[in-house]
């Protein structure tokens, strides 16, 4: 998976002499997914409401930020000459200004107001001197004074005042369409005047869990029995990537009923994602309801956990992320493949999180071959972020126990081989 992976490229594929695809790379595999994928409508939101979303548009400054000079610090407003000296200036204190104030007295020279953090410069005055650095009324230095103030330091031009556009110009662009919204950026948006935006509504996804072998979490459970655990792991992770799930199931194995429950969900849903029976096996139930559906595909993927992918477009519109059922698998898959998608849909400019290098606490095996993605808990040692594997590398795919711990993962190459203690590797911080 790289940085360049854009919307519309399909990276060449690995095929055959006869012209059938063998193993696909994860970057192959993605480029597939994210070119098919449509973007979700256009929608207007209050800014209040519009966290999480993507811009559909650039968004400019409606006034400008500060919308006028005004104070950086509690003290006084002054004319800067008054207090050119090096001797201490006593200045006549003529009133006072407060944050949400829309005063502006007059300061003559040799005089000065009391004003407060965020209010409004005097248009008069030229600087702010800190509180910090007067005495009032003869007393201690940092006391306020009624009536006089001795300035105790000389005092620049424009010390302590913030001015006029400083910031953002108003008409500047101050957002990007593409951007996803954070909350500095909704706060930002908002302190430029802006009441509603345009943005990518977000995609309605279902999840379906597949097995006879599941029961609720819980359950008293028979040879052969497990709890069920993979639609929480997928809810969860549509949660933490802004998407609540509009749906959640279960399937037995039955392939007719499950074919039934996902064109139902596609009537209403934009995508939905499924985790187990994607094998060859004759229980393989997603497999199976999905073989007549032309455009969902399945195939091989030169990763580490996770090699079987099905995905694709159901008949009624809706997209299909038929994932493994062995939990990590899925969870690495998801990330790898549905959310990059899910943020295309949306328009999202960036839908790949930043990889960083961390050295390796411990060394592991790699993956021959196939690019090894492995859940990994961070630490620090000496100022440099570590890397420790959650779960053996061997047995990656079934242990959800300690990928439970587990806050990022190392991102292996294919061809790299083993990872030896204290060398460097790529790692993406995953979770909320």
């Amino acid at each position: 998976m790289t940085e360049s992976t854009q919307r519309g490229v399909l990276a060449p594929a690995h095929v055959q002499a006869d012209g059938r695809r063998t193993t696909w790379s994860v970057d192959d595999w993605l480029a597939r997914l994210v070119a098919d994928a449509p973007n979700t409508p256009e929608i207007d939101l209050p800014i209040g409401a519009a966290f999480g979303h993507v811009l559909a548009d650039d968004v400019t400054a409606a006034h400008a930020l500060p919308l006028w000079s005004n104070s950086a610090m509690d003290g006084y407003a002054i004319r800067a000459a008054d207090a050119a000296g090096d001797a201490a200036t006593a200045l006549r204190i003529i009133g006072e200004v407060a944050a949400g104030s829309s005063a502006d007295p007059v300061i003559e020279a040799g005089e000065a107001v009391r004003i407060m953090t965020g209010a409004p410069v005097p248009s008069s005055a030229d600087a702010v001197v800190p509180v910090e650095e007067t005495s009032g009324d003869d007393r201690g230095a940092g006391e306020w004074g009624e009536s006089t103030v001795r300035v105790l330091a000389p005092v620049r031009i424009g010390a302590n005042v913030r001015a006029a556009g400083e910031d953002v110009g108003a008409g500047a662009v101050i957002a990007q369409h593409g951007w996803r919204l954070t909350a500095a950026g909704v706060s930002a948006l908002a302190a430029a005047g802006i009441a509603a935006v345009r943005v990518h509504r977000r995609p309605r996804v279902a999840v379906v869990a597949t097995g006879s072998e599941l029961l609720p979490p819980g359950s008293a459970l028979e040879r052969g029995q497990i709890p069920e655990s993979n639609s929480l792991l997928i809810a969860g992770m549509l949660r933490e990537a802004g998407i609540e799930p509009v749906a959640v199931r279960h399937s037995r194995d039955d392939a007719a009923g499950l074919a039934q429950m996902l064109a139902q969900l596609g009537d209403t849903c934009d995508a939905i994602v499924t985790t187990g029976g994607v094998g060859p096996g004759t229980h393989d139930i997603v497999r199976i309801a999905l073989e007549p559906e032309p455009d969902v595909i399945g195939v091989r993927v030169a990763m580490k956990p996770g090699q079987l992918q099905r995905a694709g477009r159901l008949a009624g519109g809706a997209l299909v992320f038929a994932l493994p059922g062995n939990p990590v698998s899925a969870a690495v898959s998801f990330e790898l493949f549905v959310r990059p998608t899910l943020l295309a849909m949306q328009g999202a400019a960036r839908i790949h999180r930043h990889r960083v290098q961390a050295r390796a606490a411990t060394g592991w095996r790699g993956a021959a071959g196939r690019l090894q993605v492995l859940p990994v808990i961070l630490g620090e040692d000496d100022g440099m972020l570590t890397c420790a594997p959650a779960v053996h590398a061997r047995r990656v795919s079934h242990s959800v126990g300690g990928y439970g711990a587990s806050d990022a993962y190392a991102i292996v190459e294919a061809g790299r081989g083993d990872v030896a203690p204290g060398e460097c590797v790529s790692v993406i911080q995953v979770g909320a």
